[in-house]
């Protein structure tokens, strides 16, 4: 074997450094319901006459995904080793297999700039309000959204991402009273929320109306990476919808993943509303003490064992601030200009914890300024994402864009909306807002 092994070295050479996980995945490393899991190498089977096959399961991979539908009390929970990605695919497709309209909030993941494209879907978007806090997207408002659907009656569905990256939370329950008024499903990107049913209250996006969620359990549970649910509600078509993730998924799916996820669900049976209500004391003591160090949360509802800090309000560039908690052993999830954001986990010990609060204590007060973010707006949409994003494109300097249609999505972050969207044009205004960004170069239709 060679002596050459780069990204085992990084990783090993990443875990010497002995900083505690604020990150991805939800298990931390740290001694977790997957330590039931044993030596991984002997679960790394395929598919056999005893052990299922994920897109035609009728064995113990059918009865893991009824255990995961009784728990979350979903019409039918799906597996899947190809992360939310994949859920994210299967979801769109459902609801518009052969393409059309589908009203999106605008802070979205990438994958569903793909699904769109993929599934020749025409987005109509809808702007998030900036109620969270400076340089955060804010939420997506059900009367913005009707006033959409008004504007749009052959919409399919209505497609939000609620928490968004810094926890902030929509309002689910009446943009699902919106659909319901108006006839559409309401899909959900629940990436960052899949442990919602353990919190009090439960503010899981399906127990509050939403037709379809997807949920990435890896980023907040005792899961390996790569393990999501995809939760269907009861007027979801439900009919095919292992198909669907089999149109877009791996043939060969990772058992490990799979045992992982069947692992966990009956880890939060049994111990999981417990474990998060400890956590959600916890969070909020150290939200409360930043608060009086002068770091606020985002307003407004959020995801209550998530952290994220407004650093800017005592002078500190958020990726500064990242530093100086990397200096005191912490590892954040990320960091922008205004934020600092961290993923607390009930397998991390008092102790970790406090040396996050002893970091922000800390942090000595700078004198970073705010700047002034462009408002986001809407460029002229002239081709359908499918037509930008598949066909011949080429890297221009940002410069030169002006009047080129885009072929990919540009979301800098703050304040995490995208500028341009596949098969927008791109006129002065949004030319601007990329360099103020700090984008140069920008992929654009030939």
């Amino acid at each position: 074997m060679s002596n050459s092994m780069p990204l085992v070295q990084a990783l090993r050479g990443h875990l010497s450094l002995g900083r505690i996980s604020f990150h991805t995945p939800g298990h931390k490393g740290l001694p977790s319901p997957l330590d039931g899991l044993g030596d991984l190498k002997r679960l790394d089977l395929t598919e056999l006459p005893d052990t299922d096959s994920l897109y035609e399961a009728d064995g113990p991979i059918a009865q893991a995904m009824e255990l995961a539908a009784g728990f979350f009390h979903a019409k039918r929970t799906l597996l899947s080793s190809g992360g939310c990605t994949l859920c994210i695919q299967a979801m769109l497709y459902l609801a518009a297999p052969t393409g059309g309209k589908v009203i999106f909030g605008r802070t979205l993941h990438r994958s569903a700039v793909n699904a769109m494209a993929l599934l020749d879907i025409t987005p109509v978007w809808v702007l998030p309000r900036p109620d969270a806090g400076p340089g955060l997207p804010g939420r997506i408002h059900p009367d913005d959204v009707e006033d959409a659907l008004l504007r749009h009656p052959d919409a399919k569905a209505v497609y939000v991402t609620s928490p968004d990256y810094y926890g902030t939370r929509s309002d689910i329950a009446s943009l699902a009273a919106v659909c319901r008024r108006r006839g559409v499903l309401l899909l959900v990107d629940n990436a960052h929320g899949a442990h919602f049913s353990l919190l009090t209250p439960d503010i899981h996006p399906l127990h509050l109306g939403a037709d379809a969620c997807a949920d990435s359990a890896h980023k907040t549970l005792p899961v390996l990476t790569g393990g999501a649910w995809l939760q269907l509600g009861q007027r979801m078509p439900a009919e095919g919808a292992l198909d669907a993730m089999a149109l877009f998924g791996s043939t060969s799916p990772s058992y490990p993943i799979m045992a992982s996820l069947d692992l966990c669900r009956s880890w939060m049976q049994e111990k999981g509303n417990a474990a998060f209500s400890q956590l959600q004391g916890q969070v909020e003591e150290v939200k409360k003490r930043a608060e009086g160090l002068g770091i606020p949360s985002p307003k407004g509802p959020v995801d209550p064992v998530r952290l994220a800090f407004n650093t800017l309000a005592v002078g500190v560039d958020g990726r500064r601030a990242a530093e100086h908690l990397r200096l005191y052993g912490i590892e954040p999830e990320m960091s922008d200009k205004g934020w600092v954001v961290l993923l607390p986990s009930p397998f991390h010990e008092k102790r970790h914890l406090q040396r996050l609060m002893d970091a922000l204590t800390a942090l000595p007060h700078g004198t970073e300024q705010s700047e002034a973010y462009f408002a986001p707006t809407l460029p002229e949409a002239v081709e359908r994402p499918r037509a930008a994003v598949l066909g011949p494109s080429q890297w221009v300097d940002v410069e030169q864009c002006v009047g080129r249609v885009a072929a990919q999505a540009a979301c800098p972050c703050p304040p995490g909306v995208p500028l341009v969207m596949p098969g927008e044009k791109i006129d002065q205004r949004v030319q601007l807002e990329l360099i103020h960004s700090g984008i140069r170069r920008l992929k654009v239709v030939k």
